[in-house]
């Protein structure tokens, strides 16, 4: 073990906190106390690294990891917010090139109608009736008359709703650009605080050394363990045993054949998942579309309770429903858990279950 390891672990951590509070806006700080420089005599005895050091440092990766879950979810919402937007705008565009088309015509037509009034000479009915040598013809063609003003009529009320079209897609055209800018910016801010966080949690976990770093995914496993044992403990099992539907069996053998490949936030396949991506291209493969976010999955989707889950519901997790995992059976899940890690088989019960969702319900 070297030197002062247990020193370098604990600045570590500090270091990564403040880079933490540093990212998030509008925090003010004080000037900085000078510190002492260690005596040689400090440091030429090593210091081990406890697994109480460890347990602090796997307490900030979780956290750390959370946080950029949390970002990524909100980077998810934007980019299929901004998706959804750009086509609505062009589908806006094509109605507003089909209803300039449509007032050109209309304006052909209402011309033509007031060339043909201006032959008549504009005159009234009346006027035309007593100037007419053949007065039984020209009773004959009234039918025509009014039948041909009941269209100049029509013509100028589809004319002044064609016109009221335009202005109305124009002014949602401009209204969606808009909100695609304010998602744009979204989708940075969130991609910015995805990296910054993901960036500190990778320079914690660089300090350790190879031997701590086993020690860490061991104190990892017993933490998982411990919860997984608590969450069967409570009989949360007990009842369960439903069979899958077929499109949950379809779900199930989707995500099992992406076992072993590599988190990406933001990412939907095929080489890289993030959890909720898995989850919905899961689904989608099985023909029932789902939201493209943990938060969203959880808002949208039928709620079933624990004990009644089945093999391709989804468990979502934490309070703030930023991870989310598809329900195998016999109390295990798939999911992509964070960066660094693969797709991967972990109990049920190893993370704070909010709740469980069901796509086919």
């Amino acid at each position: 073990m070297g030197t002062g390891r247990r020193a370098l672990i604990t600045t570590a951590i500090t270091v990564v906190c403040a880079v933490t509070v540093l990212a998030a806006p509008g925090t003010a700080f004080a000037s900085p106390t000078p510190t002492s420089t260690p005596s040689a005599t400090a440091t030429a005895s090593p210091t081990p690294v406890t697994n109480k050091d460890l347990e602090a440092v796997r307490e900030k990766l979780d956290a750390l990891y959370h946080d950029a879950a949390v970002a990524t979810d909100a980077y998810n919402a934007a980019e299929e917010k901004s998706q959804k937007q750009s086509a609505e705008i062009v589908e806006l565009a094509k109605k507003i090139v089909k209803g300039q088309e449509k007032l050109d015509e209309l304006k052909d037509r209402a011309g033509a109608a007031a060339r043909s009034q201006y032959r008549t000479g504009g005159l009234p009915d009346e006027a035309q009736l007593l100037l007419s040598d053949n007065p039984q013809a020209f009773l004959d063609g009234t039918g025509r008359v009014l039948q041909g003003q009941r269209a100049t009529k029509g013509l100028i009320a589809e004319l002044t709703r064609t016109q009221q079209d335009l202005k109305q897609y124009t002014a949602d055209a401009s209204a969606q650009w808009q909100q695609l800018e304010k998602n744009r910016q979204a989708k940075a801010t969130a991609k910015k605080k995805v990296t910054t966080q993901i960036a500190a949690a990778e320079k914690l976990e660089s300090q350790l050394e190879k031997q701590e770093k086993e020690r860490l995914a061991k104190l990892e496993q017993q933490a998982a363990l411990k919860a997984q044992t608590a969450w069967l403990d409570s009989g949360a099992l007990k009842d369960t045993g439903g069979k899958a539907s077929a499109a949950g069996k379809a779900a199930v053998a989707y995500a099992t054949a992406q076992l072993g490949k590599a988190y990406e936030w933001g990412a939907e396949g095929p080489l890289t998942y993030d959890c909720s991506g898995l989850t919905s291209q899961a689904w989608a493969s099985a023909g029932d579309p789902i939201p493209r976010t943990s938060q969203e999955q959880w808002k949208q989707l039928p709620h079933v309770a624990e004990k009644d889950m089945r093999p391709g519901d989804l468990i979502i997790y934490f309070d703030d429903a930023s991870h989310v995992a598809m329900y195998i059976g016999d109390g295990a899940i798939i999911h992509a858990p964070r960066p660094g890690r693969t797709v991967t088989v972990a109990g049920a019960g190893s993370m704070p279950i909010l709740g469980v969702v069901r796509p086919d319900a």
